[in-house]
């Protein structure tokens, strides 16, 4: 049956009392003395706090997403994943799944602790010890039956049963009188605090009591208005069961000795009013009441797997979500849950499936509160519930969870955090389709990124010259010809500075051009996310060259500085655009930026032969920026075996000053370039400067020239050709003096 058909028939009752009842289950009867014998009476208070420090913003958390949008069958899976997207949802889900699938196992060996006088009992009279199984396994099966023949409706029907149970035995429990009250003098302050040192050990164990609170949300699926039922059933449980539980603790606190309380597991039946009866009958009926409540809940998380395709057989997808008569029952996912349980059951005991179960739901209930939390910073406008926690409070329940995890065991919160890790991958490898992880932050970035370069312009630190660094834009209409100004835009972008490549469509705006732009740009993207690239890439459509550079100066940098250098392009073998790209020297110019032309060429690049700088020591301006960009670019991967060298030609009775400025430039800016890297060339009056750029950088992976205004005005495209032995060639012509300090 499709998930959202189901005939929903129950309102906010049924929530709060399969939250309420799972709340006072088997930790409250058979724990909660020994924790108040080990830690004292503060201790356990303190316990109660710290755990609904993670349970109330969870419950507000919940609440909230709730009524936000429909919810459908699943419960907390399904507020996970329509909030964060179905692969991280199914990750999320499936540990939840087995969570509540070992709740039920869980349950069902506190409930038999409840036959605890008959275990003796035996034991006493004809010295046999029987195994717990002989109640467990049949009573999980027994359980099982009921719910593959009953379903929800006869389980939500017993819930009511089981709290008057709950309600008559704490009662009495409260009522009741022991001699230790008679003669102790006890108060707030009298073994407060004790055993400390066991304060994470003892909570894990006990936390599982406060687990309960969500139980109620896994009945979305058949509740008629979930966004009422859900908020106002789980937080009233919540807030009850941590009242109920403050006053528990009281009362245990004055009503017997710490060895009392550590010792005997079901100390309230030596408190309460006919405690021997009342007290393993309010443990059963609240254990029972407890695996009830999981048993409803775990087979609709794995049903609404199912219906999500989650798993990587349609077959198992398609089993698993069936479900049966009009309420859609999850007979397939009971009987999956119960193979689970039954694991469990044979195996487990309590305390072990508390430690497992808290480390469950400490993941879960993170996510929850950290969902709610980048809701609101990410400030959605389709995000609006009508019930609002506070972002700071969902923070809080997030930071908790995380930081008791690795309080109680960091090796079993890495093995958490690491199947989380391995679910989500070999999911989202087989859902490629589908929303992934970064849906999550993707708002909050959006935010983040809106308040950092506001905050940038607003503190006009931008323009400091002695810490500058390259914002680089270019813009090529040979995208998908040649690749390298992509590439010279990726070194330049990989730690030090930032590039924006823009894609240029020459024509006029109109719909074809507007869809041929987003085609064109996915393509690019998707290359780009194939080469790891560092780069901004966008395109634009604008009916001539020259009015795309007018456009694209004028953009703001995606860094939030200013963009500072443009870089050119053009093949050197079919030198024709370099008109255009002379045209717009004085336009660029005008908007303060340095200018980079790169003539591309064939020759594969020769990495290991490193950059070749070719400087002029008087000209500062060029020979900096051209020093710096060697350095930037040399710190990329592609260059991990490369070296800078640097030329300078000069006259001769100037080579010893020369070669001299040039060791100390490159030893006072700490540069990693070696002094027999420096090579100064004397002047031949018969060697022509090209002539000896070719013959020195022939097989240089990149060669750095610089040029100035004056001699582009003059030589015009004249004076970036002629350099035809050489591989990638850049072009340099820097705005002002780059410190190298």
């Amino acid at each position: 049956m499709v998930q959202g058909s189901n005939k929903k028939s129950f309102g906010t009752a049924p929530v709060f009392f399969t939250a309420i009842s799972t709340i006072l289950g088997a930790i409250l009867f058979l724990r909660f003395g020994w924790a108040v014998g080990t830690l004292g009476f503060l201790g356990v208070v303190l316990i109660i706090i710290i755990g609904h420090m993670v349970t109330i913003p969870t419950a507000l958390a919940l609440s909230e997403i709730a009524t936000n949008e429909k919810v459908e069958g699943g419960g907390e899976y399904y507020i996970i994943s329509r909030s964060l997207g179905l692969n991280i949802g199914a990750t999320i889900g499936i540990l939840l799944y087995i969570a509540r699938a070992i709740s039920v196992a869980f349950y069902i060996i506190a409930f038999t602790e409840a036959f605890e006088p008959l275990f003796s009992s035996f034991h006493e009279k004809y010295n046999i010890i029987l195994p717990r199984q002989i109640i467990s396994i049949p009573s999980l099966l027994l359980l099982s039956f009921l719910m593959l023949k009953k379903g929800a409706g006869l389980a939500t029907r017993m819930l009511y049963i089981v709290v008057g149970i709950l309600f008559i035995s704490l009662t009495l429990f409260f009522l009741g009188q022991t001699d230790f009250m008679q003669t102790a003098n006890y108060n707030i302050l009298s073994g407060s605090f004790r055993n400390m040192n066991q304060f994470f050990l003892v909570f894990a164990i006990v936390f599982p009591a406060f687990t309960g609170m969500a139980a109620g949300v896994g009945l979305s699926g058949d509740l008629k208005n979930p966004g009422r039922a859900i908020p106002l059933g789980t937080a009233m449980a919540t807030f009850s069961g941590m009242i109920i539980y403050l006053f528990i603790t009281w009362k245990l606190h004055i009503s017997a000795s710490p060895e009392d309380l550590v010792n005997n597991q079901l100390i309230m039946s030596k408190i309460a009013i006919y405690g021997p009866l009342i007290i393993p009958l309010g443990l059963a009926a609240s254990t029972l009441s407890s695996a009830i409540g999981s048993a409803i809940v775990s087979p609709r998380i794995i049903q609404a797997l199912g219906a999500d395709q989650s798993f990587p057989s349609k077959v198992f997808n398609r089993f698993i979500s069936q479900g049966k008569g009009e309420t859609g029952e999850p007979v397939n996912g009971t009987i999956i849950t119960t193979i689970i349980a039954l694991v469990f059951v044979a195996l487990g005991t309590i305390d072990v499936v508390a430690g497992i179960i808290t480390m469950f739901f400490m993941v879960t209930y993170g996510i929850i509160c950290l969902i709610s939390f980048l809701n609101h910073f990410g400030a959605d406008p389709s995000y609006r519930p009508s019930f609002r926690s506070k972002w700071y409070i969902s923070l809080a329940g997030f930071i908790i969870s995380v930081l008791l995890m690795f309080k109680i065991s960091s090796l079993y919160s890495i093995i958490a955090f690491s199947s989380i890790i391995m679910i989500y991958l070999f999911i989202n490898n087989y859902h490629k389709d589908r929303g992934g992880i970064e849906a999550i932050f993707q708002a909050a970035i959006f935010q983040i990124s809106r308040n950092i370069q506001v905050y940038l312009q607003k503190s006009k630190k931008i323009g400091n010259e002695r810490k500058w660094r390259p914002a680089v834009v270019c813009v090529s209409e040979d995208s998908f010809i040649r690749d390298d100004a992509f590439k010279l835009l990726n070194w330049f972008s990989y730690r030090y500075g930032f590039g924006t490549y823009i894609h240029l469509i020459e024509g006029y705006y109109s719909t074809a051009t507007y869809k041929e732009a987003n085609v064109l740009l996915e393509k690019l993207v998707e290359k780009s996310g194939k080469e790891n690239s560092h780069v901004y890439i966008d395109t634009i459509i604008s009916p001539s060259y020259t009015s795309a550079i007018a456009q694209i100066i004028q953009l703001p940098g995606i860094s939030g500085m200013e963009n500072n250098m443009i870089l050119f392009e053009f093949n050197k073998e079919d030198p024709r655009k370099l008109d255009r790209i002379i045209d717009n020297y004085s336009l660029v110019k005008a908007g303060n930026f340095d200018i980079c032309v790169l003539g591309s060429s064939r020759k594969k690049i020769n990495f290991k032969e490193g950059i070749h700088v070719w400087i002029n020591i008087y000209d500062h301006d060029n020979m900096n920026l051209m020093i710096l960009l060697s350095y930037i670019i040399l710190d990329h991967s592609d260059w991990k075996k490369g070296v800078i060298k640097i030329f300078n030609i000069c006259e001769e009775e100037e080579y010893e000053a020369t070669r001299e400025t040039l060791v100390n430039l490159i030893q006072t800016g700490r540069l990693p370039i070696s002094t027999k890297n420096i090579e100064v060339i004397k002047k031949d009056e018969h060697k022509n400067i090209r002539d000896i750029i070719n013959n020195k950088s022939g097989n240089a992976g990149l060669t750095i020239v610089g040029f100035r205004g004056e001699q582009l005005k003059h030589k015009k495209a004249e004076l970036f050709r002629g350099f035809n032995s050489v591989g990638n060639i850049l072009f340099v012509n820097a705005r002002n003096k780059k410190e190298i300090t």
